[in-house]
């Protein structure tokens, strides 16, 4: 084999593949964004499409035969080149084991869930949503049979996010955060509560888009690269490292919700803009798992967004602002935007009970895809451990079962991400602030320091490693759950005076 002839037909191959997934993820983003209810129709036969035509291209017998012959001569390829052709010859091995309609199917069917997700949250109407969930969840039973029949299926999702997740691993974590977390929530629910009034009013929502700019500049978020848009569930879209989007969701009664919306996916975007240059435009140049990439999110969330010093960074522009915030002190506006109480939304969650809403979804998740649980009583069910985890009751569909557009669009087994993330940035913080002072470049309103950091620990790598290779590389230590129950007793038994 002539492996510099080889390469060179890698890197044409990765290109093309990009190139469909550009075109594809555009119109998913224009979905979501800005086009017109009734094109959706219209956008699935164009995702139909397209799907086919990167079906071919990445089964076809050139490119398996490519990858069959580097595959075979890997050990003679640099680290990079031989990461990047494991990870193709996985990905495609599976993708060729489901059948193209299948495939192409789904593609037409995620398009079609997603737009009747958004009406039927819009009208609270499940019943429109229902039957699309069953043909969800069935296409990824049948899918998932295909890609990994030596597998259990939810395994297979979880794996599908996270490499080497497991339903044992998740349930240890779980286990762990139930034990330590839920007396905490119990004693903080206790004790003298948080006034959190001045998080409400009215907030005009120009004011709050000249927010989202100042927060974007803040995280030093290059904006020749980065845009904004408005959308009914933030996300971010992340097509290449010279590519990313970010969505936000404004409510003109309370400034909040959207200001932590962008902070977090502003954390997406951060790892997103960062892998080194020698992987744009290959499989590698993304963010290796959801739960390194929710790692980032929640990390400028909460760790940075959340605290003492980055709420004393930005009250100045929010009391210019908001006219309503500008008797409120520092200390005030940070004890109210961490007050912990149970809650019906999961993006709306404090810090400390948010973890239980994800608990609450990996339950239900599993029993729908063992048959324990159908569509038909989900709903009844959601509503039964919302009651029973956070004592909150669920007046409706719409802030209950169809809060979230997960499902819609096919991330089932996604959710246990977020609170992994959640776990890992805690013990990022901690061995992070061995080399960097991370109070002293929040109040001066650099984050230079913190993002250097991480762009040389997690961000320059993309997806060179395993997500549990990278975190033990990064952290020097393996991943330790103790770490994130200990930075929530000490800050909520500081806030509530525990």
């Amino acid at each position: 084999m002539d492996l510099q002839n080889a390469l060179s037909k890698l890197d044409a191959l990765q290109r093309r593949q990009l190139a469909y997934q550009h075109a594809m993820g555009l119109i998913d983003y224009d979905g979501a964004t800005a086009a017109p209810s009734g094109a959706a129709a219209n956008r699935g036969e164009t995702l139909a499409i397209l799907s086919e035509e990167s079906y071919k291209l990445a089964t076809g017998p050139e490119t398996v035969d490519l990858l069959d012959a580097l595959h075979e001569n890997r050990e003679q390829l640099d680290e990079t080149h031989r990461r990047i052709v494991e990870t193709m010859y996985e990905d495609i091995d599976e993708m060729r084991k489901v059948p193209m309609d299948e495939y192409v199917d789904y593609q037409r069917l995620l398009n079609e869930s997603q737009a009747v997700w958004h009406r039927a949250k819009e009208s609270d109407d499940y019943a429109l949503f229902k039957p699309l969930l069953k043909r969800m969840i069935d296409a990824n039973k049948r899918i998932m049979a295909y890609a990994k029949p030596d597998m259990p299926i939810y395994d297979a999702l979880l794996n599908r996010y996270e490499k080497g997740l497991t339903r044992e691993k998740c349930d240890a974590f779980f286990g762990v955060v139930r034990r330590e977390l839920v007396p905490l929530i119990h004693a903080v629910s206790e004790a003298p509560q948080v006034d959190d009034s001045v998080l409400f009013g009215s907030f005009p929502l120009d004011r709050q888009r000249q927010l989202s700019d100042y927060l974007m500049d803040v995280m030093k978020l290059d904006r020749s690269h980065v845009a904004i848009a408005e959308t009914e569930h933030p996300f971010t879209t992340g097509f290449t490292k010279y590519d990313v989007r970010i969505t936000t969701h404004y409510h003109e009664e309370n400034f909040s919700y959207s200001m932590f919306s962008v902070i977090h996916e502003g954390g997406h975007a951060l790892y997103d803009l960062h892998p080194a240059d020698d992987l744009a435009y290959t499989v590698l140049g993304g963010g290796v798992s959801m739960s390194i990439h929710e790692s980032q999110s929640r990390f400028y969330e909460n760790i940075i967004g959340r605290s003492r010093e980055f709420i004393g960074l930005i009250a100045p522009r929010l009391r210019e602002l908001f006219p309503h915030l500008r008797d409120v002190p520092d200390g005030a506006l940070y004890l109210a935007i961490n007050k912990a109480a149970p809650s019906l939304i999961r993006t709306e969650a404090d810090e400390l009970t948010y973890c239980l809403h994800i608990l609450i979804r990996y339950e239900l998740e599993q029993r729908l895809f063992d048959g324990t649980l159908t569509v038909e009583d989900l709903p009844a069910e959601w509503n039964r451990l919302y009651k029973e985890y956070l004592g909150v009751d669920v007046p409706s569909d719409k802030e209950g079962v169809l809060q979230d557009m997960h499902w819609s669009a096919g991330l089932f087994a996604y959710f246990p991400s977020y609170a992994l993330g959640s776990a890992y940035g805690a013990q990022m913080l901690h061995v992070m602030k061995q080399t960097v002072d991370v109070k002293e470049a929040l109040s001066r309103g650099d984050l230079s320091p913190i993002n250097d950091w991480l762009e040389s620990h997690i961000w320059k790598y993309g997806g060179l490693y395993d997500p549990g290779v990278l975190l033990e590389k990064a952290l020097g230590m393996p991943f330790d759950p103790m770490y994130y129950i200990r930075y929530l007793k000490e800050k909520y038994s500081e806030i509530y005076r525990l």
